[in-house]
């Protein structure tokens, strides 16, 4: 099968397309024909030699992908071949065939387009494991949202909104209109403007419930500053930098404040099974009466993937980039 490969570490450039083996299936997995899969952060940092994938994972990119199911294990139960799916991946899938337990796999809603599909799994899995199983929202919490713009962002911010929550989203300020539009009432210019202020201000010093956060340690003093009491800062990613030079324990303390570190690449398999379930339960109808939708800023051809990493690590788009492999 054709999928895109890298022999060494480094800029995009790295990237080629290659003839590599069409993966085997286990007894509860499928064998996904893949139409478009889509960029993550971690793409981009696997390929840099910096996120490696999990003990058993495709050393192929792509944490999610949506396809036709050409092949079922012999103890697959809710699947058949020819059923368009989505899925959520350890990696994989920047591929023309991808293997998954099918516990990690998704019916596409009605009214959402294949190729539209490959922008849900990761992104909005990770928003509602973050608001929903680690964050506990509750109608009326107010929420502050790092990147609102970025593929976790815009969707946290209609997870948000589905709660009838008071959303604060941060974000360069070109993207703000965009956040203002799936329904963050604060908008926040990061590169010209104090969110700490900001959301003090609109708080009357009381602060935020729940923060989502992407930056970690520039962002770490004024995150613990904004969060009301019992509030909870969800630590989702590195971006910023990794050590924080003084830790004052008196306001984590003092505010009650969760501090939650997670990532769900390297969660196990049935943690990732239940979560799937429980999204999909949940969340996949309102997929359907249109009130969540998938963000696509861009796509691109699997021949133009460096043109793609190389657009996202520029950071600018809004939502999710795609690649297209049939």
């Amino acid at each position: 099968m054709k999928a895109v490969t890298f022999s060494t570490s480094g800029s995009a450039e790295v990237l080629n397309i290659q003839d590599v083996p069409t993966p085997s299936i286990a007894e509860t997995e499928v064998l996904i024909n893949v139409a478009a899969t889509a960029l993550n952060r971690a793409d981009t940092m696997q390929r840099k030699g910096m996120y490696p994938p999990p003990p058993g994972a495709s050393d192929i990119l792509g944490l999610e992908a949506a396809g036709r199911v050409v092949a079922c294990g012999a103890k697959v139960t809710q699947l058949t071949e020819g059923d368009e799916v989505m899925a959520l991946l350890p990696g994989g899938g920047y591929a023309e065939f991808v293997a998954i337990d099918e516990g990690l796999v998704m019916p596409i809603p009605r009214g959402i387009k294949l190729k539209e599909a490959a922008a849900i799994p990761e992104v909005f899995l990770t928003a509602f494991q973050a608001l929903y199983w680690l964050g506990n929202i509750q109608p009326g919490n107010k929420v502050l949202i790092h990147a609102g713009g970025s593929g976790v962002g815009t969707a946290a911010i209609q997870l948000a909104k589905l709660m009838q929550a008071e959303i604060f989203a941060t974000a360069s300020a070109p993207k703000l209109p965009s956040c203002q539009a799936l329904g963050a009432q604060h908008l926040i210019d990061y590169k010209t403007q104090s969110f700490e202020e900001l959301v003090l201000g609109h708080t009357r010093g009381k602060g935020v419930d729940i923060i989502l956060d992407f930056i970690a340690a520039p962002y770490f003093h004024p995150n613990i500053s904004s969060l009301a009491v019992d509030g909870r800062l969800i630590l989702l990613a590195l971006m910023g930098g990794v050590k924080v030079e003084s830790f004052n324990l008196i306001p984590i303390l003092r505010k009650r404040i969760q501090l939650v570190g997670t990532t769900l690449r390297a969660r196990s398999l049935n943690y990732k099974r239940e979560l799937v379930a429980d999204f999909s339960q949940q969340l996949l109808p309102y997929f359907e009466a249109g009130k969540l939708k998938p963000i696509i800023d861009s796509t691109y051809p699997i021949e133009k993937v460096r043109e793609a990493h190389t657009y996202m690590e520029e950071n600018r788009n809004i939502g999710k980039i795609i690649l297209t492999l049939t």
